[in-house]
């Protein structure tokens, strides 16, 4: 049986963070997390939160650890061995750097603020970029919904624009050209992008 969280239990879980924080501590929700936050996908099977600031990212993982949560993968703490909790350090999710600071007015979206812990979803362009550079068959039907759901609020030239960007940054560069390629041939198929001549 494969468990997974739903937007109410992540909530649940954060409060009780909060409930052991004693300052504050910034995440952004990314990945799958975001789309769960998001109310496009009903849950998610691992946490994904950027830690913008490494000095709150050292902070909340050593009171986790405190806590009993276990490293189990390389941003990864667990305490139960079911429910993975990703605290991606800095402006990276995975080993994606995105190109500006999550924190920023604009670059997140406000989901829930408690008396020390703040929650943002990181933007719809940073979250399909994100996504598309791992590109697996989950990453794609994500990015799709995420299309579906907010597309008249997803600039198609700004996204390709941003995505260039971004992976002009990346030794993979060539390859994450061709997901975005591919992830676009989708769109096209589903009637939701249409390339300028």
């Amino acid at each position: 049986m494969e468990y997974r969280l739903n937007k109410e239990k992540l909530l649940e879980e954060l409060t009780v963070w909060n409930g052991m924080l004693k300052r504050r501590v910034r995440l952004i929700a990314c990945g799958g997390t975001a789309l769960t936050l998001l109310g496009i996908k009903p849950s998610t099977k691992d946490i994904d939160l950027i830690v913008p600031e490494p000095r709150e990212h050292d902070y909340l993982t050593k009171l986790l650890k405190d806590l009993g949560y276990k490293p189990v993968t390389g941003a990864g703490l667990s305490r139960d061995g079911i429910f993975i909790f990703d605290l991606f350090r800095g402006n990276y999710v995975h080993t994606t750097e995105l190109i500006d600071p999550v924190l920023d007015e604009g670059n997140n979206i406000p989901a829930k603020e408690f008396s020390y812990l703040y929650l943002g979803i990181l933007n719809y362009y940073d979250i399909l970029i994100s996504k598309l550079f791992w590109s697996t068959g989950v990453d794609v039907d994500d990015c799709l919904l995420l299309f579906k759901a907010k597309h008249g609020e997803i600039d198609a030239d700004k996204f390709i624009g941003r995505f260039h960007e971004t992976a002009s940054f990346d030794v993979a560069e060539r390859s994450l050209l061709k997901n975005l390629e591919y992830f676009l041939a989708v769109l096209k198929k589903e009637g939701l992008y249409r390339e300028r001549k």
